[in-house]
């Protein structure tokens, strides 16, 4: 394998720096995209019989703000739940946006990785191809050594791109639609928490 990265040229050195930063993201986005992280199904329920029985503390508040996603809109939208139901809904508006923001990051990384590797495999193609022009140029087509070098690492930096290229791009999409996925679930709660505070009126989602 260490043979198969040198014979690539110097371009595999950002395709492999791209592959990790792809593996590390992906794996980080992962498990923080968790359905029970970013919204516990029990977190409504509880917070109901909390606020039921008069034992929503601050510091249990406070808790739930930081433990998931979902909670920190929950906690936006109670702490307004004494104002207008659209000052309610604003509260959640802004909190969803801070949590829609936490939940795309390092996402535009991936696009980025997705992106930039095929095309430095292009480019490692390119320089191959003017070594081999180069060579046959200088000495000939003889030198079948020096055309096999310029060709395996036209071949190898393109093959590299795209295997980093194509798991990331599938990854970066499903991400998308993971997120995409926990917004409406977050939507649904919030509108039955503005409608439960301010009763069955039609509720705007946020």
């Amino acid at each position: 394998m260490l043979e198969v990265l040198l014979s690539g040229g110097w371009l595999m050195v950002p395709i492999v720096i791209c592959s990790v930063l792809s593996l590390a993201i992906s794996l980080e986005r992962a498990i923080s995209l968790r359905t029970c992280n970013v919204t516990p199904t029990d977190l409504m329920s509880s917070v109901w019989l909390w606020v039921k029985s008069d034992q929503m503390t601050t510091e249990r508040m406070q808790e739930m703000k930081s433990s998931s996603p979902l909670g920190a809109i929950i906690i936006a939208g109670l702490n307004s739940a004494s104002l207008s139901r659209e000052r309610m809904q604003e509260s959640i508006q802004e909190a969803a946006a801070i949590v829609v923001h936490d939940l795309e990051r390092n996402l535009t990384a991936l696009g980025t990785i997705a992106a930039i590797t095929p095309l430095l495999g292009l480019l490692g193609t390119v320089i191959g191809m003017i070594k081999v022009f180069t060579a046959i140029m200088l000495e000939g087509s003889g030198d079948t050594s020096v055309l096999a070098g310029g060709i395996s690492e036209a071949l190898i930096t393109t093959a590299a791109g795209m295997c980093v290229a194509i798991p990331t791009l599938i990854f970066h999409r499903y991400f998308h639609r993971k997120i995409d996925s926990l917004v409406i679930e977050m939507e649904q709660q919030a509108v039955r928490l503005v409608d439960s505070i301010h009763g069955d009126e039609d509720a705007k989602s946020f």
